[in-house]
């Protein structure tokens, strides 16, 4: 029985190698921005446990929902975390 012959396929762009543009670098304010954001809501939520008791801060009006916005600075920092590369 014939064997029949197989089709050549032709070289698609998908099946190139993949190459970086120039513009994969990280632009300059994403590692300080994101440091800070953790580092600010880590000291928010640090200095709200440490003075609960005595002088209320960071913000006395914002009682408990001062975790709130640590956690928020934090979890705006690990959001720019995905934009790393």
């Amino acid at each position: 029985m014939p064997v029949s012959k197989r089709r050549k396929k032709k070289n698609s762009p998908a099946s190139e190698p993949a190459t970086y543009k120039a513009d994969s670098v990280n632009p300059r304010w994403l590692a300080p921005t994101m440091l800070g954001l953790l580092v600010v809501g880590l000291a928010w939520i640090v200095l709200f446990y440490l003075t609960s008791g005595r002088a209320d801060l960071p913000i006395p009006a914002l009682r408990n929902w001062n975790l709130a916005v640590g956690f928020a600075l934090i979890i705006a920092g690990f959001g720019l975390t995905t934009r790393w590369k």
